[in-house]
């Protein structure tokens, strides 16, 4: 996978288009014809500003319905919203999941405001797909009471859970979906006491083994299953997320959510992360952080709370997440989604971030390129011609 995702990187580079050999014929103005081709068929704006809805969900108004907090979002500025699958608040699952006219009331709502839903999201759900023992007290919040101090029962819940995802968002028109992987080996990821002779890849083989089913509902449904790459998951650098394709046989349906921030936080190279996976990549997060060591405290953060870590979530333009770099590799690799605002601060009010985060957004998004700046100087040769000037006839 790195190296076919190096290969493309390196033909995008040098601006040929996919499929061209050199026994292909080439029409029109030669080679700057050929690199306005690819342009023109692989790169596309990315969609935005949207908002994701799960941090700001509460009882008061106008946070405590989704005809009321869709039409906060649109006097903001946004043009769509994630929806937290789980809130009964904003949202019925399994209702979407069975009513093709629910769901159209849904998007109807939506609509009056000029939004559209960009996905549903599964996170607390697909956590619950694979919860170490460790953290079984931790979790069982996430599930129905019923279900509580039960992990078999929370588990087929939890798979429950997705294969409804795969039908709402289907019924709702959408094309991707966000969940968490869930996590058996996360309490062994630092190699003290020495891990067992394959412990870890037991632990990927049954992740695997629990998401196959789930990834082939998502298939059928025609919907891309992304999972947020995130710490505290199995699945938390680009290395884990190889070690999890391999296993489910390269699913065409297992991508990923791109949140830069959760890079910064362990210090991962999150431009070059969009130059290896950008095949995978259908979501992304638009989410700040910042990390500033110190003499006393790293990426593990000494236990501290979160104004305190070294490591912390920032409102978006506040931290030192290279998004204009970001902007430009997604649209340059076709990025098909949107730019959804995370907002996470330990400082910053969440009313002032989500206000500030549509002119962040907008003013980042790039209209993607329909010509090359130098068809200007096109000779307008063709195939026989540059064999001519390469002196081959």
């Amino acid at each position: 996978m790195l190296e076919e995702a190096s290969t493309a990187g390196r033909r995008r580079e040098h601006g040929t288009v996919s499929g061209f050999g050199r026994g292909g014929k080439m029409h029109g103005a030669g080679f700057y014809c050929g690199c306005r081709l690819e342009l023109r068929k692989e790169m596309r704006t990315v969609k935005g500003p949207a908002i994701f809805l799960a941090q700001f969900v509460g009882d008061a108004a106008p946070f405590n319905s989704l005809k009321s907090i869709g039409r906060w979002a649109a006097t903001l500025g946004y043009k769509g919203v994630q929806i937290p699958s789980w809130d009964a608040r904003l949202f019925d699952l399994k209702r979407a999941a069975e009513s093709k006219t629910y769901c159209e009331e849904v998007r109807g709502t939506l609509a009056g405001f000029g939004l559209e839903i960009t996905e549903l999201s599964t996170h607390l759900q697909g956590q619950l797909v694979a919860v170490h023992p460790a953290y079984d007290l931790a979790f069982d919040g996430f599930a129905p009471e019923k279900m509580r101090g039960n992990p078999k029962a929370r588990q087929a819940w939890a798979v429950e859970q997705l294969m409804l995802a795969a039908k709402a968002s289907a019924n709702l028109g959408l094309t991707a979906h966000v969940t968490f992987s869930g996590a058996l080996a996360w309490p062994y990821f630092y190699p003290w006491p020495q891990r067992p002779a394959g412990l870890i890849e037991t632990a990927f083989d049954e992740l695997a083994a629990r998401w196959r089913p789930i990834l082939d509902a998502f298939d059928k449904a025609g919907v891309d299953l992304c999972f947020e790459i995130h710490p505290g998951e199995d699945l938390h650098d680009g290395v884990t997320f190889e070690m999890f394709l391999e296993r489910v046989g390269k699913h065409p349906r297992c991508n990923i959510l791109y949140d830069p921030s959760h890079f910064v936080l362990q210090q991962l190279d999150y431009l070059e992360f969009i130059d290896l996976y950008h095949k995978r990549i259908k979501m992304f997060h638009v989410k700040d952080a910042e990390f500033r060591p110190t003499g006393r405290q790293g990426v593990y953060g000494g236990y501290q709370g979160w104004v305190n870590r070294a490591g912390r979530f920032r409102s978006t333009g506040d931290g030192q997440v290279d998004f204009k770099s970001i902007f430009s590799k997604l649209t340059q690799y076709d990025f098909p989604g949107w730019a959804v605002l995370e907002w996470e601060c330990c400082i910053k009010s969440s009313e002032q971030g989500a206000a500030e985060g549509v002119p962040f957004i907008q003013s980042h998004i790039i209209q993607a390129a329909g010509s090359t700046f130098d068809d200007f100087a096109s000779s307008g040769a063709d195939q026989v011609a540059n064999g001519r000037m390469l002196g081959l006839e």
